[in-house]
């Protein structure tokens, strides 16, 4: 109920649900040349399905919102400003990324309501088998620590996930073998470092009960 009434308050923001529908490849980043130091990235989209883009839609590429401005064929182009990939990771080299288009408000919201503002980059602790399964500990940035609770919902590199476990900055997560299979987090070890966004009910509670905190900052 809370998450469809945060959808009606914001119905012109793109929103995602942490589902992805594709896992697509960055073949070519292009500077600009236009005197901005601007990436432009195209990228293969795999099964997502571009039929139903416009240039000026929102995509999802490793849960950072970019916005379409390109589109031949199967590919399309985005551009990154050197902000953002200054405070994300996955945009700045070629290779596998998670997408999803944005929702539109008829959509089934599988996950949980995503912005595609990465709040912090986390460091990947644990990535150990079991069974069939992967536990997936990630260490996050101090700041974000607060916003992280145990049964809750954070995404992950743009996949909406639910937190096993909690202690101080570090949390767990339990990835299905559907999971390891439909997204870049099959291939990830330990070391390697992933997109956070809080989820945005605890950025809201925060706001309520601290109004004049500065809020976290975001790609």
């Amino acid at each position: 109920m809370l998450d469809w009434l945060l959808l009606k308050l914001h119905p012109f923001s793109a929103m995602f649900s942490g589902i992805i529908a594709s896992v697509g490849r960055i073949t070519a980043l292009t500077p600009r040349n236009d005197g901005t130091p601007t990436v432009r990235l195209t990228v293969e989209a795999g099964a997502l399905g571009l039929d139903d883009v416009e240039l000026g839609d929102s995509i999802a590429c490793n849960g950072v919102c970019l916005t379409v401005v390109e589109r031949t064929g199967n590919t399309f182009c985005v551009d990154v400003s050197p902000e953002t990939l200054s405070c994300t990771i996955g945009l700045d080299a070629l290779g596998p990324i998670n997408l999803e288009k944005a929702l539109r408000l008829a959509d089934r919201l599988g996950g949980h309501l995503v912005y595609g503002h990465v709040d912090g980059v986390g460091t990947v602790v644990r990535f150990d088998p079991v069974g069939d399964n992967r536990l997936l500990e990630i260490s996050a940035p101090e700041e974000l620590a607060k916003y992280i609770a145990r049964k809750g919902s954070i995404t992950v590199s743009g996949v909406s996930l639910t937190t096993n476990a909690v202690d101080g900055c570090r949390f767990a997560i339990n990835l299905i073998p559907h999971t390891l299979a439909s997204t870049t987090l099959g291939g990830i070890r330990a070391g390697d470092r992933v997109n956070l966004e809080i989820d945005l009910i605890a950025r809201y509670v925060e706001r309520m009960l601290n109004p004049e905190a500065e809020p976290a900052q975001n790609a």
